[in-house]
């Protein structure tokens, strides 16, 4: 094998590779793209070439530098970014180019338990991934869901709620100011810049390998599901809603939407994405779908002993900040400013 550096974004070896091997939604150049274009990080790629110099394997990365230090990341704010090999001797080769630089290296494993084998990595923590498969009849899907779930998809159509795609950047403001105050108000949490989401619009929406489902009550949005497409996976990657229209039942009524969505595209799958594992309520929302259920691996190789006393105080201002930053007395405005300037840092 030969091991060659590419540039993932626009490098038609990577392309190959991608379309030709399993991937996900974050191993695309698109994916890529949307975060390099937000935080101004340049992505890397190794792929492992044979003989004839078709590609073989490889992962995307990119190497991170500021306050926090220096850091090598496959990829920050995915859910899940499996290295695209099959043996261990392969993946050896793919990662050995990178730990002579002495930077701590986190990765997030679903599919692929190879790198959980490796000797110089540690399990950092873990989180859920769920997954529909809608290749069954519309019929089966239905019976399949929770009975919880077919009360509450009765209840929003039978008051009236209404879902249609968002048709402008306008739309997907509203959806991201709904967004930013569940961050805000319910998990005490800052969001991601409001260009992230500009950026994922452009790269997908705009290619039709995306989506924005809005859910409306008299002609108001109350609610948003974003879901990008990649091969024959509808991915599920982001939810808002306002807590005073929740009564309505608007989030069941969108998966469902979404769920046609994808049948209708001839799809074969409903990736749900990533829960953290103390996100009791999430889980249980995406079991009552009839998902199956996996757990993703957060893996970090700590060449230096792990995080210095500086990088620990670094951390807890962090926190600190956020906890600041989403006080409800701040002004949502402010808010959105922090999570522009600070975001970046939680990678």
């Amino acid at each position: 094998m030969n091991i060659v550096c590419v540039d993932p974004r626009t490098d038609p070896l990577w392309c190959r590779l991608v379309s030709q091997t399993s991937s996900s939604v974050f191993h695309s150049p698109s994916w890529i793209r949307v975060l390099s274009d937000t935080y101004g990080w340049e992505p890397s790629a190794y792929l492992a070439l044979d003989e004839r110099g078709e590609p073989k394997a490889g992962f995307p990365f990119f190497r991170i530098s500021d306050i926090r230090g220096e850091r090598i990341v496959a990829l920050p704010f995915s859910d899940y970014c499996d290295p695209m090999v099959e043996d261990a001797n392969t993946w050896r080769l793919l990662i050995d180019g990178l730990l002579p630089e002495h930077r701590p290296i986190n990765l997030r494993c679903l599919h692929n338990n190879l790198p959980l084998a490796d000797e110089r990595f540690s399990l950092a923590k873990q989180a859920k991934w769920h997954r529909l498969d809608v290749r069954p009849e519309l019929g089966a899907l239905w019976d399949g869901m929770h009975d919880s779930t077919h009360r509450a998809i009765r209840k929003s159509q039978r008051e009236g709620l209404v879902v249609r795609m968002a048709q402008s950047e306008e739309e997907l403001r509203i959806f991201f100011e709904m967004h930013l105050k569940v961050r805000k108000y319910k998990y005490g949490l800052l969001a991601q810049p409001y260009s992230f989401f500009q950026n994922i619009w452009r790269q997908f929406v705009e290619a039709n390998n995306g989506f924005l489902l809005l859910a409306l009550s008299d002609n108001k949005i109350v609610a948003g599901d974003f879901f990008l497409v990649w091969k024959d996976t509808l991915y599920y990657k982001f939810n808002a809603s306002l807590p005073d229209d929740l009564s309505h039942r608007p989030n069941d009524l969108l998966i469902w939407e979404g769920i046609q969505h994808a049948k209708a595209r001839g799809l074969s799958f409903l990736d749900f994405g990533l829960s953290d594992i103390d996100q009791e309520g999430l889980i249980r929302y995406k079991r009552k779908f009839g998902c199956e259920e996996k757990t993703i691996a957060f893996l970090r190789h700590e060449p230096n002993g792990g995080p210095t006393t500086a990088e620990k105080e670094l951390r807890e201002l962090l926190g600190k900040l956020t906890n600041r930053f989403t006080d409800k007395m701040v002004p949502d405005l402010v808010t959105e400013k922090a999570g522009e300037d600070l975001y970046r840092l939680f990678s």
